[in-house]
Parts: structure tokens; C-alpha cells; sequence
């Protein structure tokens, strides 16, 4: 596993959490910041599983 899937998943998480701490508040702001930190974590996660399953067909 390399770091972009580490990171990744841990902005995923961050911003889940964010985001739902947003909604229990009523915070729009807070809520929109989360979703989006949420979705550029899974968009870095995928750039490392692509990274990584190109590495693995040149091996």
C-alpha cells in the first residue's frame, strides 16, 4: 500500500466526520468543506491504487 492510499483514506475519514459534525450543527460551511476533503481523499486513494496496479503489471 503506498502513502497516496494512506493519505487518502485518512482525508476520506476526516471528511466524513466533518461533514457530519456539519450537519448535526447546522454548519453549511463545515458540512461543504467535509464532503469535499471526503471526495479528494477518494480521489487520492484511487490515484495510488492506479500508481500501485501499474507497478504491479511492470514487475
Amino acid at each position: 500500500m503506498n502513502d497516496d492510499r494512506i493519505e487518502g483514506t485518512k482525508h476520506q475519514v476526516k471528511g466524513a466526520i466533518k461533514e457530519g459534525v456539519g450537519k448535526l450543527t447546522s454548519d453549511t460551511p463545515k458540512r461543504v468543506a467535509g464532503n469535499l476533503e471526503k471526495n479528494a481523499g477518494k480521489v487520492q486513494k484511487e490515484i495510488g491504487k492506479t500508481q500501485e496496479d501499474i507497478r504491479d503489471e511492470n514487475e
